[in-house]
């Protein structure tokens, strides 16, 4: 993880840095973050063959499993059940409405975070929400007082959005 110093760690994608370089440029590492929604779409593939309609398929992360979930979901070519995103962002944001399938223009997207999150500030996920809003995406949004975590309150929300979207 190049932002830790280059320490080995898991990660679906490489943090660079901070998200803006000295010359305002957004850091992003591409190349890691299209492998893993490789992977996430090969999971999603292999539900497929077992006999899960994508109409079932909830993606869900945490962190950088948010990313991967925002970026693979909104551009899966099947409709899926729903998106849902804790404590994470939208990654590669400028290129999202040009790569983002009609399928899943309108897929319920649950999206919370913390408000004392010192790993991913609210902010980047207020930017995310307001995006996928202006991308025409319903996003049902909760902030909790908690750090880059999962609190009980947001588990009972998440329940009852799952509940609503699996129906």
């Amino acid at each position: 993880m190049t932002i830790n110093g280059g320490y080995v760690m898991r990660a679906w994608y490489d943090i660079l840095g901070p998200d803006l370089g000295l010359d305002g440029q957004k850091r992003e590492d591409e190349t890691g973050l299209r492998q893993s929604q490789a992977l996430v779409e090969a999971l999603i593939a292999k539900e497929r063959t077992r006999g899960v309609p994508a109409s079932r398929i909830v993606l869900a992360g945490f962190s950088q499993g948010c990313a991967m979930t925002f970026m693979t979901g909104l551009r899966h070519a099947e409709r899926l059940a729903g998106l849902l995103g804790m404590s994470g962002y939208l990654p590669l944001l400028a290129l999202t409405a040009g790569e983002r399938s009609t399928a899943n223009a309108d897929v319920p997207i649950f999206q919370a975070h913390g408000t004392a999150d010192p790993v991913i500030p609210i902010e980047r996920a207020i930017a995310s929400r307001d995006a996928l809003i202006a991308l025409g995406h319903p996003v049902e949004w909760r902030a909790y007082p908690m750090p880059h975590s999962v609190c009980a309150p947001e588990i009972a929300d998440i329940n009852r959005w799952l509940l609503k979207v699996l129906a």
